[in-house]
């Protein structure tokens, strides 16, 4: 276990770490990487919400799944193991989706990225690049061919995930994207902060319904009812309820009534489509509130849902208290309506016999009290941050919650320090496992005593605390200082410690061995020795390591240096506008590194107290530093980081940070090299910006509701230029084989070919027209579109040319007439104006639609010929395939029902 210390500050952050290292004149040395390499203590993080997913083999309801930074954890609920990791890149994960089959989860990241895993091997295939900010909430439909997403930049995108690649955004709202829910009649209902619910016919790409009943955030929606009804959460204590009626499947499925007579009944129909004809935007369908549940909790919904049956709603706010709600079925509410109904004849009838008055019959009105009514109240350990509930077979209803309870504060070496506000851990490095746990009070810095035994704290109200490891137990509490216990220092001699408070004074402490007073066994303690008294609360302390100095950072931004023997003053540091948070002293003592709240480092002399360089560091407050060279940046924290160890060797790094996660990093053998390391870190800046970029808009069109799904990137850059590069080597091979027809025809004999490209050669010897196809095949499914729209017009027409040889060949058909039909919607204008590409456009018309013909036809009849082979071999083989077998299982269950419920109602 490590000899060293570190500390924690308050209200200061950064959100990277950086290695620094001393520059070697003259010499050019090469420096070893470090990778992250494992995550301590991370149950799950609470930025992502907590889902119930099925692995193979898997009863139901065993399996969770939650996001682990930029990791995906799943758990083994039963057994409390981790079964399996989805890999992540460096951007957090923001949301996770099942699908509805169970074998794959859509992961939502942060930077507006979604990939899909399988959670058979843990590998991702698919990946779709579109929003440009955090990912906020991903939804399937119910085949799971569709995906819909939302996020904070306010957009949704639908994707395809059979083909895929994007289908279309949809623009309107203008907060984050709180919910979207796909229903039936491919529409899509989305909620937002901004206070809208919007309903979307995906059919034409258009908003055809906002509402707009809520005062504030719309925070979460659930269908319920087979989708007939949608329930709503804001930022009150009010769950709104809202009937929806499809209208067009009303009048498709033809059930008007015959009108026999002018009744009330009728006239009301004839109002209300008088009504539909004068709002358009109602033929599709009609919500209308029913009524709202009232909650217990006051605050906003923080995140609400239902099981898979869409029987019970599971709500809660910023406590630990989860509102369970159910959903009662049909025939549950006409049982609970039949004996209100019959309390209220009852009821009727004594007031009869009393007032003597002519019998009326009593009415009673069905209210959405009677159809959702409260379950139970379940009270957590901490505060809620998602929740996920499942219906089991037998009525189980599991319940899965994921609570904000992490926090942590570490040393290093082949053991790990951490401290809390409540507890001190100590991590096994290798395993990762928790060692030894213990009680304690809010800790602000901490070390490992000589001797790996004990364990020091230093704590909010300014006392010390002796931790033995071995038994876990408390062996002495001292009053320190009268304020907080900021820093924490190990003398280089390793013989005492000096502390640093909030009471302005710099404390020296000797290591002493004293007799317990229950037992004849000696025991650790601190003798205080000198006191150095200050003028401001001091928040670090240093020494040198040649044990001559020590170096105090202050509250008013100064460092001052005394020497230790005597205390006397000796330097006085100025040029930081904010406090010094952390600070550094080179081996030889010669040089000092300091890092403030003002976002710099300092490197200063001490020997005369001179700047010798300044750096604008961080984008935040610098919490700690080590060395000065900028080598590698290590990315992998969420959140601020507020400290770092390195081991004495060397080769590992211990970072903690406000995501509430402890981060160990391994030095590898991979050598580092600076420039291409800045060159790295330059592509990754143009890749941001590019990102950051609004979607280009299609010429011709104006900017709408709908735009392109996908983002521009690097890689749909890298492709287009692909593209380029290929019609480029096209272009130069058709002009030398005219090159080479002219020159045959003047020289009035057959002279030897022109020698092909060398690409060419490498691909097979393919033709020009070929390699271009080959270049689009390798192209993304999901930046197809948005390369083909950074192409420049001028090779349109090549393409268009090319396009049209493919489908005659019938090469690659449906990749042929997607770019077609792309090329054709965004650049519609230039191409109808182009005299030259009119008989292109004829040709491709006739060609595609009998190419097309021909492949629907051949599709038809190979799906016939399936269906024949599956007869022909059941009849045989006197088996069933298992989708059959398994629909006439579902057909003989109710059957079943049906004659039990007959033989129960003739008992």
């Amino acid at each position: 276990m490590s000899l060293d210390s570190q500390h924690h500050k308050a209200s200061c952050s950064i959100k990277k770490v950086v290695i620094l290292r001393w520059l070697v004149m003259g010499l050019t040395k090469q420096y070893l990487r470090y990778v992250p390499s494992a995550v301590f203590g991370v149950i799950g993080s609470q930025k992502a919400n907590i889902a119930y997913v099925t692995l193979r083999g898997g009863e139901k309801g065993r399996y969770v799944a939650v996001a682990a930074c930029e990791q995906v954890f799943i758990w083994d609920v039963r057994k409390g193991e981790k079964v399996l990791i989805l890999q992540g890149q460096k951007h957090e994960v923001t949301f996770l989706c099942p699908s509805p089959d169970g074998v794959h989860i859509a992961v939502g990241y942060e930077d507006g990225a979604v990939k899909i895993f399988s959670l058979l091997n843990g590998e991702s295939n698919v990946s779709f690049n579109g929003h440009k900010s955090a990912v906020t909430v991903i939804h399937y439909d119910t085949l799971g061919a569709q995906l819909v997403t939302g996020s904070k930049d306010t957009d949704v995108i639908v994707w395809d995930i059979i083909n895929e690649c994007g289908l279309y955004r949809l623009k309107g709202h203008k907060d984050v994207i709180t919910q979207a829910l796909l229903l039936k009649k491919n529409l899509l209902v989305t909620s937002s902060k901004d206070s809208f619910v919007k309903w979307w016919d995906l059919d034409t790409q258009h908003c055809f319904k906002t509402m707009v009943g809520h005062r504030s955030e719309v925070w979460g929606m659930l269908l319920l009812n087979q989708q007939n009804r949608l329930l709503t959460g804001s930022a009150d204590s009010e769950l709104r309820a809202w009937d929806i009626h499809y209208l067009q499947e009303g009048k498709a499925e033809g059930e008007p009534e015959v009108k026999k007579g002018k009744t009330l009944v009728n006239k009301e129909d004839e109002e209300k489509d008088e009504e539909l004809d004068e709002n358009p935007e109602e033929r599709i369908l009609s919500c209308t509130k029913a009524g709202s549940i009232l909650r217990e909790a006051r605050d906003r919904v923080v995140s609400m849902t239902t099981d898979n049956r869409a029987r019970v709603i599971a709500c809660h706010g910023n406590d630990a208290v989860l509102e369970l709600f159910t959903v009662l079925s049909q025939e549950e509410i006409q049982k609970k309506m039949s004996k209100k109904l019959k309390k209220a004849k009852k009821k009727a009838t004594k007031a009869q016999e009393t007032a003597a008055e002519e019998a009326v019959e009593p009415v009673v009105e069905q209210s959405l009290k009677d159809e959702i009514i409260r379950l139970t109240n379940l009270k957590a350990s901490s505060k809620i941050r998602w929740v996920d509930c499942l219906s089991c077979p037998g009525g189980e209803l599991k319940v899965a919650l994921l609570l904000q309870n992490n926090t942590i504060e570490t040393s290093d070496n082949l053991a790990v320090l951490s401290a809390s506000g409540e507890t001190v851990k100590v991590w096994n490095r290798s395993t990762l496992q928790v060692i030894r746990t213990m009680a304690c009070e809010y800790a602000l810095c901490s070390l490992f005593v000589p001797g790996d035994r004990q364990i020091i704290l230093g704590t909010k109200s300014g006392k010390l605390q002796i931790f033995e490891l071995a038994s876990g137990s408390l062996l002495e509490t001292v009053d320190a200082h009268g304020g907080a216990l900021w820093s924490l220092c190990l003398a280089p001699d390793q013989r005492g410690i000096v502390t640093g408070g909030a009471d302005k004074t710099v404390k020296f402490w000797d290591f002493e061995l004293i007799k317990d007073e229950g037992t004849t066994q000696k025991r650790l303690t601190l003798k205080h020795t000198r006191t150095l008294q200050l003028e401001e609360d001091v928040l670090c302390v240093k020494f040198s390591p040649d044990h001559r100095l020590l170096a105090v950072s202050l509250l008013d931004c100064t460092v001052k240096i005394f020497y230790t023997d005597t205390l006397k003053f000796f330097l006085s540091l100025y040029g930081h506008k904010l406090p010094v948070l952390c600070l550094d002293i080179s081996h030889d003592s010669t040089l000092i590194a300091t890092g403030s709240a003002d976002r710099n480092v300092k490197i200063w002399g001490l020997d005369f107290g001179d700047c010798h360089r300044s750096m604008f560091a961080h984008d935040d407050s610098v919490m700690f530093l080590q060395q000065f060279e900028h080598i590698q940046t290590l990315e992998g924290h969420h959140r601020e980081v507020w400290c770092l160890t390195i081991s004495p060797n060397g080769d590992h790094i211990v970072s903690t940070s406000h995501d509430k996660s402890l981060r160990l990093w391994e030095r590898t053998r991979e050598p580092i090299i600076l420039e291409e390391e800045r060159e790295m870190a330059r592509e990754a800046e143009i890749e941001e910006s590019m990102g950051k970029e609004d979607a280009p808009v299609v010429p011709g069109e104006t900017p709408g509701e709908v735009a392109p799904a996908g983002k521009k990137t690097v890689e749909t850059v890298k492709a287009a230029e692909r593209i380029m590069e290929a019609l480029e080597l096209y272009r130069e091979e058709m002009r030398k084989m005219e090159d080479h027809k002219f020159a045959c025809k003047h020289a009035g004999k057959e002279l030897p070919p022109p020698n092909p490209n060398m690409i060419l050669v490498a691909f097979g010897n393919i033709s020009p027209a070929q390699y271009v196809l080959e270049v689009i095949k390798k192209v993304r499914s999901s930046e197809l579109e948005i390369s083909l729209l950074v192409l420049p017009f001028h090779y349109v027409p090549d393409l268009l040319k090319l396009f049209n040889g493919y489908i005659q060949q019938g090469s690659e058909v449906e990749l042929v007439c997607r770019c077609l039909f792309f090329l054709l919607k965004i650049h519609f204008g230039q191409i109808s104006s182009n005299q030259m590409l009119l008989s292109v456009i004829d040709e491709l018309r006739t060609n595609t639609l009998s190419k097309v013909q021909e492949i629907r036809d051949m599709m038809g009849f190979n799906h016939s010929a399936l269906l024949f082979l599956q007869r022909e071999i059941e009849s045989k083989e006197n088996v069933m395939f298992f989708a059959d077998a398994t629909g006439r299982l579902e057909e003989k269950k109710k059957r079943r029902r049906k004659r039990e419920r007959a033989i129960l109602t003739i008992a």
